[in-house]
């Protein structure tokens, strides 16, 4: 068995996650980063994309959206600002997110914001193919 570390996912409405992992893939900003037991301190910036949870019940997979990731030896906190299962991700809800999703992208006032919704665009058209 792995070792494990504290993970807690929050986003403003509650508490999503907590408890004891043995990775975590996070979006970062600057690219995809993995966190297990031990991982260095840090703080990173987040990406909208798919965060990957390993814990030792089986693995899990959410869409999140802006946010700051945390780690120490022991723990990641992420606070996001939305997380949702990618199983969830069906039919209206899906449709929902991609419509909002283009309504910021037509919204968008520098490359910054556009690169950042065309990105969640993509991601959220993948997951409508494998629906």
């Amino acid at each position: 068995m792995a070792a494990t570390f504290n993970f807690e996912l929050v986003t403003p409405e509650r508490l999503l996650f907590s408890g004891q992992v043995e990775q975590v893939v996070v979006p970062g900003a600057e690219g995809d980063f993995a966190v297990l037991a031990g991982h260095s301190p840090f703080i990173s910036t987040i990406r909208p994309g798919i965060l990957e949870v390993t814990s030792p019940e089986g693995r899990q997979q959410l869409l999140v959206k802006k946010g700051v990731a945390e780690a120490d030896p022991d723990r990641l906190t992420i606070l996001a600002q939305s997380a949702v299962s990618v199983e969830d991700l069906r039919g209206d809800r899906l449709a929902n997110e991609l419509k909002a999703a283009e309504a910021q992208l037509s919204e968008a006032k520098d490359d910054h914001a556009r690169m950042t919704a065309e990105g969640l665009i993509d991601l959220l058209k993948r997951i409508q193919l494998k629906a």
